[in-house]
């Protein structure tokens, strides 16, 4: 049982930091525009195209991100505080100016147009998830447990999380005709700043975590 709770508590934490900032809903605004001049069908399969690429790029940086970094000596601890930071400073970017980050987006996404084979690149990176999301996958890893035992639950949860993460791209690409008129840029904007407030809240737990341990053995009572 403490298994699936483990596993559900990581998914809780992962799902939407990712979704944040990814935001699938307001891509499929700009990737409306810069997918305009194809075909319906073309538009569907090249929108989950983007999203197995996605898959890949998350879960990569799920799984061996916080790893490699450690293996450069960075600590746990270190790699948490500067994670949370990272996150935390990124989110409010998209808390109080949003319309930055959709004109950051947009030239992302511009070599799109009139292009053959755009997938992968400048549709998955750095579009959709680009360094901004891999830093942010790597921050969440950093809160794996040190306990081997734990590790199993923690990453299945940040899996499905990406995985779920994934298929809403696929979903809101595929359908952007549709998200355009339902949300337009005013929706799209608020959706936006309520996903960045969640994420500065995560990044900020992340930190204090982090900053908790590192300042551990100073109070450590000595032998």
């Amino acid at each position: 049982m403490w298994i699936l709770t483990s596993a559900i508590n990581s998914f809780l934490i992962a799902f939407p930091a990712l979704f944040s900032i990814v935001n699938p809903l307001g891509g499929a605004l700009i990737y409306s525009q810069v997918t305009a001049d194809r075909a319906h069908a073309e538009r569907v399969r090249l929108a989950w195209r983007v999203a197995a690429y996605s898959t890949g790029v998350m879960l990569a940086s799920l799984w061996i991100g916080a790893s490699l970094i450690n293996f450069f000596g960075v600590t746990l601890s270190a790699l948490r505080v500067a994670g949370g930071l990272v996150v935390a400073v990124r989110a409010w970017e998209m808390l109080v100016a949003p319309e930055q980050s959709e004109d950051r987006k947009q030239e992302q996404a511009a070599p799109a147009t009139g292009a053959t084979d755009v997938a992968f690149f400048p549709l998955t990176m750095p579009f959709t998830t680009g360094p901004g999301t891999i830093s942010i996958a790597i921050a969440l890893s950093a809160n794996r447990s040190s306990n081997t035992v734990d590790l199993i639950p923690f990453y299945a949860g940040l899996s499905v999380a990406a995985v779920a993460v994934a298929l809403l791209i696929g979903i809101c690409y595929a359908a952007a005709d549709r998200v355009v008129a339902l949300l337009g840029q005013t929706g799209s904007r608020v959706v936006t700043r309520m996903s960045a407030f969640l994420l500065l809240c995560i990044g900020v737990q992340i930190f204090l975590t982090g900053f908790q341990e590192a300042l551990a053995p100073l109070f450590a009572p000595h032998a």
